[in-house]
């Protein structure tokens, strides 16, 4: 199970890396360089796309469903009626990352969606009961054929708490078992009330590190625009990284993925606490990098491209 940390721990661990590479040039010593080397295992990759089935757990408004609903089904949508940039031309990165076939990364789309407003498991989830749930509905539905192509991935509602949430995880990746099937599913919890200076930043104030003004978020609801830079953290890592076997960096049980790998960058120019240079939208004034169907505006992370080899928004 590979998890997202925290993106306010993760800025200071940036700033505590920027310290460790400025002693090491005192000694002359040369700051090894980002690769997330690929480790010989199978990817979520095959012709057809990635459906992703929304489980949501808890109480969302339909505006927040549907906010969050556009971002997944950007992910797929060709050029996104020619507004640019797109989101799908950022999950285009992920068409870089290759298995030992050639075969590279699937294309998201939306799937079905499952609503669960009565709470079937309580407002306390273990790590356990999160799989159960996904679990419980890949079940109900009979997994697809070819189980690989779809993910079930678990929406919690803001007064959900879920195990080492805000504590050492935004979100997490992992894997069900159906005989020799293997079925994907991930969660992301909203952390508007219970963190949201370690899981929505850049959208309020980090716990760590520079306290600089947050941005505006692009949807007018800092939970939701949180949510969606760590839903796109959580596929990216679970179509390239799938079985911890794929492309990451580090400690397979603890691995820096795809994304994760670049925590803390938006745009050019970032730095510890400073996202990076964004387009503002001229009426609202918030700060986004790509849109999607409908018009949205998103802000996502930066994304490792095996390609270039560099982290690219």
């Amino acid at each position: 199970m590979a998890e997202l940390k925290l993106l306010g721990a993760n800025i200071f661990a940036i700033l505590l890396s920027v310290s460790l590479m400025s002693a090491s040039r005192a000694y002359l010593v040369e700051e090894s360089p980002l690769v997330l080397s690929y480790h010989n295992g199978p990817l979520l990759s095959s012709s057809s796309a990635l459906e992703v089935n929304l489980i949501w757990y808890g109480k969302f408004t339909p505006v927040q469903r549907s906010i969050l609903a556009d971002f997944v089904q950007s992910l797929g949508a060709p050029g996104n009626g020619g507004l640019r940039p797109s989101v799908s031309a950022w999950w285009k990165i992920t068409q870089g990352y290759k298995d030992a076939s050639n075969a590279a990364a699937l294309t998201p789309r939306l799937g079905f969606q499952k609503l669960d407003e009565a709470y079937s498991k309580g407002k306390t989830l273990t790590r356990s009961d999160v799989a159960a749930l996904a679990e419980s509905v890949a079940q109900s539905g009979a997994p697809p054929e070819n189980s690989s192509n779809a993910i079930y991935l678990v929406l919690t509602a803001a007064d959900v708490s879920v195990e080492r949430f805000c504590l050492s995880s935004c979100g997490f990746h992992g894997g069900l078992e159906y005989g020799k099937s293997f079925v994907p599913y991930a969660w992301v919890g909203n952390s508007e009330t219970q963190c949201p200076g370690q899981c929505a930043w850049p959208f309020h104030q980090p716990l760590y590190g520079p306290q600089t003004p947050p941005l505006v978020s692009p949807n007018a609801d800092v939970g939701i625009d949180g949510m969606i830079i760590n839903i796109a953290s959580v596929l990216a890592g679970a179509v390239t990284n799938p079985f911890n076997t794929g492309y990451f960096q580090g400690d397979a049980a603890a691995p820096l993925e795809a994304v994760s790998a670049c925590a803390g960058i938006y745009g050019k120019g970032a730095y510890p606490g400073f996202p990076g240079q964004l387009p503002i939208d001229d009426i609202t004034g918030a700060s986004y990098n790509v849109v999607g169907v409908n018009g949205r505006k998103f802000l996502l992370p930066a994304m490792w491209d095996p390609v270039s080899r560099s982290c690219r928004t």
